[in-house]
C-alpha cells in the first residue's frame, strides 16, 4: 500500500527551503556501491520526495541490482526542519531491520547529514552499521547527486554509495 499523496496541498512554509527536492528522481545511470566486507555493485534507484501538507516531507528509497533488477536496498521516512534554522533532520526505516535519524544542515540545495541515532532488530546481521552519513545535493545541471558513507563495528566511516538521479517528475 502506498502512502497518499496529496497534490493539491500546499508546501508547508516550514519545510518551503526543501521544496528542490520534491518530486520523484530516477538514477540516470547505475551508481556504485562497495564497503571492504562486500563485493562492489551496481544499481539504480527511484527516490519520492512527496507532502502532504504538514510541516513534513515523506520519502522512499528504493535500489534495484543494475544487471538483475532485483529489489535490494529500500529506506522510507520523513524529513524534518528546525523551525527558524537550516537544521533538517531525516528519520529513516531501512528494510534490513536498521533505523536511523540523521541530523544535519541545508546549505543553499546541499544537506550535509550525519547520524546521531542508530538501532537495529536484534538479528541484525553482522557487522553492525554504527555511523552513517549522506550528502544529497542538486547540482547545476539540475542533477541530484547522494553520496552514503558508513562504517560498522570492524571498518571506519568510509564512503559506501554514490549515485546520481535526473527529475522524473
Amino acid at each position: 500500500m502506498a502512502c497518499p499523496v496529496n497534490n493539491a496541498a500546499v508546501l508547508n512554509p516550514a519545510i518551503l527551503p526543501l521544496d528542490w527536492l520534491i518530486g520523484t528522481w530516477k538514477s540516470d545511470e547505475p551508481g556504485e556501491g562497495c564497503f571492504p566486507s562486500i563485493e562492489p555493485f551496481r544499481y539504480t534507484e527511484e527516490l519520492l520526495f512527496s507532502h502532504v501538507g504538514q510541516p513534513v516531507i515523506n520519502f522512499a528509497f528504493n535500489a534495484f541490482h543494475a544487471e538483475s533488477k532485483k529489489p535490494l536496498h529500500r529506506e522510507c521516512g520523513f524529513i524534518r526542519m528546525q523551525p527558524g534554522t537550516n537544521r533538517v533532520a531525516f528519520i529513516i526505516a531501512q528494510n534490513s531491520g536498521l533505523v536511523e535519524i540523521e541530523e544535519g544542515e541545508l546549505t543553499g540545495q546541499q544537506l550535509c547529514l550525519q547520524s546521531c541515532a542508530v538501532a537495529r532488530t536484534s538479528f541484525a546481521r553482522e557487522p553492525h552499521v554504527q555511523q552513517i552519513s549522506r550528502v544529497l545535493q542538486l547540482r547545476p545541471d539540475g542533477r541530484l547527486e547522494q553520496t552514503v558513507s558508513m562504517s560498522t563495528d570492524n571498518q571506519p566511516l568510509m564512503q559506501h554509495l554514490h549515485i546520481t538521479y535526473c527529475r522524473s517528475t
